[in-house]
Protein backbone atom coordinates (compact mmCIF):
# COMPACT_ATOMS: atom_id res chain seq x y z
CA UNK A 1 0.00 0.00 0.00
CA UNK A 2 1.20 3.53 -0.79
CA UNK A 3 1.80 5.83 2.16
CA UNK A 4 -0.16 8.95 3.06
CA UNK A 5 0.97 12.30 4.47
CA UNK A 6 -1.66 14.54 6.03
CA UNK A 7 -0.71 18.21 6.25
CA UNK A 8 -3.06 20.24 8.39
CA UNK A 9 -4.57 21.27 11.70
CA UNK A 10 -4.46 19.77 15.17
CA UNK A 11 -6.88 20.99 17.85
CA UNK A 12 -8.16 20.03 21.25
CA UNK A 13 -11.95 20.42 21.48
CA UNK A 14 -13.51 21.65 24.72
CA UNK A 15 -17.06 20.31 24.49
CA UNK A 16 -19.59 21.77 26.95
CA UNK A 17 -23.14 20.40 27.17
CA UNK A 18 -26.02 22.74 28.15
CA UNK A 19 -29.81 22.53 28.09
CA UNK A 20 -30.13 25.77 26.13
CA UNK A 21 -27.60 28.03 24.44
CA UNK A 22 -26.74 31.09 26.56
CA UNK A 23 -27.64 34.48 25.11
CA UNK A 24 -25.65 37.68 25.54
CA UNK A 25 -25.20 38.53 29.21
CA UNK A 26 -26.59 35.18 30.43
CA UNK A 27 -24.83 32.61 32.61
CA UNK A 28 -25.75 28.95 32.32
CA UNK A 29 -24.59 25.86 34.16
CA UNK A 30 -23.28 22.73 32.47
CA UNK A 31 -23.21 19.19 33.78
CA UNK A 32 -20.16 18.14 31.79
CA UNK A 33 -17.09 19.23 29.85
CA UNK A 34 -14.91 16.96 27.74
CA UNK A 35 -11.47 17.44 26.24
CA UNK A 36 -11.45 15.69 22.87
CA UNK A 37 -8.66 15.61 20.26
CA UNK A 38 -9.82 17.15 16.99
CA UNK A 39 -8.87 19.40 14.10
CA UNK A 40 -9.56 18.36 10.53
CA UNK A 41 -5.97 17.43 9.78
CA UNK A 42 -5.53 15.30 12.88
CA UNK A 43 -8.97 13.73 12.42
CA UNK A 44 -8.06 12.67 8.88
CA UNK A 45 -4.67 11.31 9.94
CA UNK A 46 -6.32 9.41 12.78
CA UNK A 47 -8.90 8.01 10.37
CA UNK A 48 -6.18 6.85 7.96
CA UNK A 49 -4.52 5.00 10.83
CA UNK A 50 -7.70 3.46 12.24
CA UNK A 51 -8.79 2.36 8.77
CA UNK A 52 -5.53 0.52 8.24
CA UNK A 53 -3.51 2.99 6.19
CA UNK A 54 0.10 4.14 6.59
CA UNK A 55 -0.25 7.68 7.91
CA UNK A 56 2.15 10.47 8.74
CA UNK A 57 1.09 13.88 10.10
CA UNK A 58 2.71 17.26 9.42
CA UNK A 59 1.39 20.17 11.46
CA UNK A 60 2.08 22.39 14.45
CA UNK A 61 1.09 22.32 18.13
CA UNK A 62 2.09 24.29 21.19
CA UNK A 63 4.60 23.11 23.76
CA UNK A 64 1.81 22.43 26.25
CA UNK A 65 -0.24 19.66 27.86
CA UNK A 66 -2.98 19.96 25.23
CA UNK A 67 -0.49 18.85 22.58
CA UNK A 68 0.03 15.63 24.52
CA UNK A 69 -3.70 14.84 24.32
CA UNK A 70 -3.57 15.15 20.55
CA UNK A 71 -0.27 13.33 20.04
CA UNK A 72 -1.31 10.42 22.24
CA UNK A 73 -4.53 9.99 20.25
CA UNK A 74 -2.61 9.91 16.97
CA UNK A 75 -0.06 7.46 18.33
CA UNK A 76 -2.89 5.19 19.48
CA UNK A 77 -4.10 5.13 15.85
CA UNK A 78 -0.55 4.23 14.74
CA UNK A 79 -0.01 7.58 13.04
CA UNK A 80 3.59 8.82 12.85
CA UNK A 81 3.94 12.13 14.74
CA UNK A 82 7.68 12.71 14.23
CA UNK A 83 6.97 15.59 11.82
CA UNK A 84 4.62 17.48 14.11
CA UNK A 85 6.29 20.76 15.09
CA UNK A 86 6.13 22.01 18.69
CA UNK A 87 6.03 25.79 19.07
CA UNK A 88 7.18 27.57 22.21
CA UNK A 89 5.53 30.83 21.12
CA UNK A 90 2.03 29.52 20.35
CA UNK A 91 -0.57 27.34 22.05
CA UNK A 92 -2.07 24.17 20.65
CA UNK A 93 -5.15 24.96 18.57
CA UNK A 94 -8.41 24.86 20.50
CA UNK A 95 -12.13 24.77 19.75
CA UNK A 96 -14.76 25.68 22.35
CA UNK A 97 -17.95 23.84 21.44
CA UNK A 98 -21.26 24.38 23.21
CA UNK A 99 -23.90 21.72 22.51
CA UNK A 100 -27.55 21.99 23.58
CA UNK A 101 -30.08 19.23 24.25
CA UNK A 102 -31.23 19.27 20.60
CA UNK A 103 -27.71 18.63 19.36
CA UNK A 104 -27.23 22.16 17.98
CA UNK A 105 -23.82 23.66 18.58
CA UNK A 106 -21.89 26.91 18.55
CA UNK A 107 -18.13 26.87 18.06
CA UNK A 108 -15.29 29.28 18.76
CA UNK A 109 -11.96 28.26 17.24
CA UNK A 110 -8.58 29.51 18.46
CA UNK A 111 -6.17 28.42 15.69
CA UNK A 112 -3.04 28.85 17.81
CA UNK A 113 -0.06 26.95 16.41
CA UNK A 114 -2.05 25.85 13.35
CA UNK A 115 -1.74 29.35 11.90
CA UNK A 116 2.04 29.29 12.32
CA UNK A 117 2.50 26.45 9.82
CA UNK A 118 4.41 28.25 7.07
CA UNK A 119 5.91 27.86 3.63
CA UNK A 120 9.28 27.59 5.36
CA UNK A 121 7.96 24.57 7.31
CA UNK A 122 6.97 22.96 4.00
CA UNK A 123 10.46 23.62 2.61
CA UNK A 124 11.99 22.11 5.75
CA UNK A 125 9.88 18.96 5.23
CA UNK A 126 10.14 18.70 1.45
CA UNK A 127 11.93 15.34 1.72
CA UNK A 128 9.02 14.07 3.83
CA UNK A 129 6.61 15.10 1.09
CA UNK A 130 8.77 13.39 -1.53
CA UNK A 131 8.81 10.20 0.57
CA UNK A 132 5.00 9.89 0.48
CA UNK A 133 2.69 8.98 -2.38
CA UNK A 134 -0.53 10.74 -1.40
CA UNK A 135 -0.75 14.19 0.21
CA UNK A 136 -3.99 15.14 2.00
CA UNK A 137 -4.76 18.80 2.80
CA UNK A 138 -7.57 20.86 4.34
CA UNK A 139 -8.12 24.60 4.99
CA UNK A 140 -7.53 25.06 8.74
CA UNK A 141 -3.93 26.20 8.25
CA UNK A 142 -2.88 29.39 6.39
CA UNK A 143 -4.20 29.44 2.84
CA UNK A 144 -0.79 30.38 1.43
CA UNK A 145 0.67 27.28 3.12
CA UNK A 146 -1.99 25.04 1.59
CA UNK A 147 -1.23 26.45 -1.86
CA UNK A 148 2.52 26.14 -1.38
CA UNK A 149 2.28 22.55 -0.09
CA UNK A 150 -0.05 21.45 -2.89
CA UNK A 151 2.25 22.95 -5.52
CA UNK A 152 5.31 21.30 -3.96
CA UNK A 153 3.54 17.94 -3.81
CA UNK A 154 2.39 18.17 -7.42
CA UNK A 155 5.86 19.15 -8.62
CA UNK A 156 7.13 16.04 -6.82
CA UNK A 157 4.63 13.90 -8.75
CA UNK A 158 2.34 13.15 -5.82
CA UNK A 159 -1.43 12.59 -5.71
CA UNK A 160 -3.02 15.58 -3.97
CA UNK A 161 -6.37 15.32 -2.18
CA UNK A 162 -7.94 18.51 -0.81
CA UNK A 163 -10.86 18.76 1.58
CA UNK A 164 -11.80 22.45 1.10
CA UNK A 165 -13.11 22.98 4.61
CA UNK A 166 -13.68 25.57 5.81
CA UNK A 167 -14.07 26.92 2.27
CA UNK A 168 -12.61 30.44 1.97
CA UNK A 169 -14.64 33.08 0.13
CA UNK A 170 -11.58 33.86 -1.99
CA UNK A 171 -10.20 30.51 -3.11
CA UNK A 172 -6.90 30.89 -5.02
CA UNK A 173 -7.53 29.92 -8.63
CA UNK A 174 -3.96 28.63 -8.96
CA UNK A 175 -4.61 25.95 -6.33
CA UNK A 176 -7.13 24.07 -8.46
CA UNK A 177 -4.50 22.94 -10.97
CA UNK A 178 -2.59 21.08 -8.24
CA UNK A 179 -5.58 19.04 -7.02
CA UNK A 180 -6.21 15.49 -8.15
CA UNK A 181 -9.26 14.92 -5.93
CA UNK A 182 -11.36 17.75 -4.46
CA UNK A 183 -13.93 16.75 -1.81
CA UNK A 184 -16.37 19.55 -0.96
CA UNK A 185 -19.69 19.09 0.79
CA UNK A 186 -22.78 20.73 -0.69
CA UNK A 187 -22.29 24.05 1.14
CA UNK A 188 -18.62 24.24 0.17
CA UNK A 189 -19.51 23.46 -3.44
CA UNK A 190 -21.81 26.49 -3.50
CA UNK A 191 -19.08 28.72 -2.05
CA UNK A 192 -16.40 27.51 -4.45
CA UNK A 193 -18.59 27.86 -7.55
CA UNK A 194 -20.54 30.94 -6.40
CA UNK A 195 -23.71 29.03 -7.34
CA UNK A 196 -26.65 29.24 -4.94
CA UNK A 197 -28.26 26.24 -6.63
CA UNK A 198 -25.10 24.12 -6.94
CA UNK A 199 -26.78 21.09 -5.35
CA UNK A 200 -29.56 21.23 -7.95
CA UNK A 201 -26.96 21.39 -10.72
CA UNK A 202 -24.18 19.11 -9.52
CA UNK A 203 -22.87 18.28 -12.97
CA UNK A 204 -22.61 21.93 -14.00
CA UNK A 205 -21.11 22.99 -10.65
CA UNK A 206 -18.44 20.28 -10.62
CA UNK A 207 -17.57 20.97 -14.25
CA UNK A 208 -16.76 24.56 -13.27
CA UNK A 209 -14.14 23.25 -10.86
CA UNK A 210 -12.76 20.77 -13.39
CA UNK A 211 -12.34 23.51 -15.98
CA UNK A 212 -10.16 25.30 -13.41
CA UNK A 213 -7.85 22.29 -13.25
CA UNK A 214 -9.25 19.78 -10.74
CA UNK A 215 -9.09 16.24 -12.08
CA UNK A 216 -11.86 14.66 -9.97
CA UNK A 217 -14.58 16.21 -7.80
CA UNK A 218 -16.36 14.20 -5.09
CA UNK A 219 -19.28 15.99 -3.42
CA UNK A 220 -20.60 14.61 -0.13
CA UNK A 221 -24.34 15.21 0.27
CA UNK A 222 -25.03 13.95 3.79
CA UNK A 223 -27.92 11.49 3.94
CA UNK A 224 -28.40 11.93 0.17
CA UNK A 225 -25.10 10.19 -0.54
CA UNK A 226 -22.23 11.23 -2.82
CA UNK A 227 -21.90 12.75 -6.31
CA UNK A 228 -18.81 12.06 -8.40
CA UNK A 229 -17.44 13.78 -11.49
CA UNK A 230 -14.32 11.73 -12.16
CA UNK A 231 -11.15 12.31 -14.15
CA UNK A 232 -12.72 10.70 -17.24
CA UNK A 233 -15.75 13.01 -17.12
CA UNK A 234 -18.05 10.25 -15.90
CA UNK A 235 -20.73 11.54 -13.52
CA UNK A 236 -22.71 9.41 -11.09
CA UNK A 237 -24.35 9.49 -7.68
CA UNK A 238 -24.09 6.91 -4.91
CA UNK A 239 -27.01 6.69 -2.48
CA UNK A 240 -26.65 7.47 1.18
CA UNK A 241 -26.70 4.67 3.76
CA UNK A 242 -29.61 4.87 6.24
CA UNK A 243 -28.28 5.03 9.81
CA UNK A 244 -29.31 6.56 13.12
CA UNK A 245 -27.10 9.64 13.16
CA UNK A 246 -25.82 10.80 16.55
CA UNK A 247 -22.86 13.05 15.74
CA UNK A 248 -21.58 14.02 12.29
CA UNK A 249 -18.44 15.81 13.53
CA UNK A 250 -15.88 13.48 11.94
CA UNK A 251 -17.94 12.08 9.08
CA UNK A 252 -16.36 14.26 6.41
CA UNK A 253 -12.85 13.64 7.73
CA UNK A 254 -13.46 9.90 7.84
CA UNK A 255 -14.73 10.03 4.26
CA UNK A 256 -11.65 11.89 3.03
CA UNK A 257 -9.29 9.48 4.79
CA UNK A 258 -11.12 6.44 3.46
CA UNK A 259 -10.88 7.73 -0.11
CA UNK A 260 -7.14 8.28 0.36
CA UNK A 261 -6.68 4.74 1.67
CA UNK A 262 -8.46 3.09 -1.24
CA UNK A 263 -6.55 5.22 -3.75
CA UNK A 264 -3.37 4.15 -1.91
CA UNK A 265 -4.43 0.55 -2.48
CA UNK A 266 -4.70 1.16 -6.19
CA UNK A 267 -8.50 1.00 -6.24
CA UNK A 268 -10.71 3.04 -8.57
CA UNK A 269 -12.41 6.26 -7.50
CA UNK A 270 -15.78 4.49 -7.61
CA UNK A 271 -14.52 1.77 -5.25
CA UNK A 272 -12.95 4.40 -2.99
CA UNK A 273 -16.17 6.39 -2.78
CA UNK A 274 -18.29 3.36 -1.92
CA UNK A 275 -15.88 2.39 0.85
CA UNK A 276 -15.70 5.96 2.14
CA UNK A 277 -19.48 6.26 2.09
CA UNK A 278 -19.75 3.23 4.37
CA UNK A 279 -16.97 4.41 6.70
CA UNK A 280 -18.53 7.86 7.08
CA UNK A 281 -21.97 6.38 7.75
CA UNK A 282 -20.51 4.40 10.64
CA UNK A 283 -18.75 7.49 12.02
CA UNK A 284 -22.02 9.39 12.48
CA UNK A 285 -23.43 6.64 14.73
CA UNK A 286 -20.96 7.50 17.53
CA UNK A 287 -20.21 10.63 19.56
CA UNK A 288 -17.02 12.64 19.29
CA UNK A 289 -14.46 13.32 16.60
CA UNK A 290 -11.57 10.85 16.60
CA UNK A 291 -13.43 8.56 18.99
CA UNK A 292 -16.21 8.07 16.42
CA UNK A 293 -13.96 6.95 13.57
CA UNK A 294 -14.50 3.25 12.78
CA UNK A 295 -11.73 0.70 12.33
CA UNK A 296 -11.05 -1.08 9.06
CA UNK A 297 -12.48 -4.27 10.59
CA UNK A 298 -15.78 -2.55 11.40
CA UNK A 299 -16.15 -1.21 7.87
CA UNK A 300 -15.15 -4.47 6.19
CA UNK A 301 -17.60 -6.40 8.38
CA UNK A 302 -20.49 -4.24 7.18
CA UNK A 303 -19.34 -4.37 3.57
CA UNK A 304 -19.11 -8.16 3.64
CA UNK A 305 -22.74 -8.39 4.78
CA UNK A 306 -23.83 -6.22 1.85
CA UNK A 307 -21.99 -8.27 -0.77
Amino acid sequence: MKNILVIGSLNVDFVVNVDEMPVAGETRLSNSMELIPGGKGANQACAVGKLGGKANMLGAVGNDSYADIQLNSLRAAEVSVINIIKRDDASTGMAWITVNHAGDNSIIVIPGANYTLSKEDIDNHIEVIKAHDIIVLQMEIPLETVLYAAKAAKEAGKTVILDPAPAPKKFPIELYQYIDILKPNEMELSILTNMENAVQNLGEATNILKKLGVKCVIVTLGEKGVFVNDANGEQYQISGIPVKAIDSTAAGDTFTAAVAIYIAKGKSVAEAVRYANMAASLAVTKKGAQSSIPTSQEVEQILSKKL
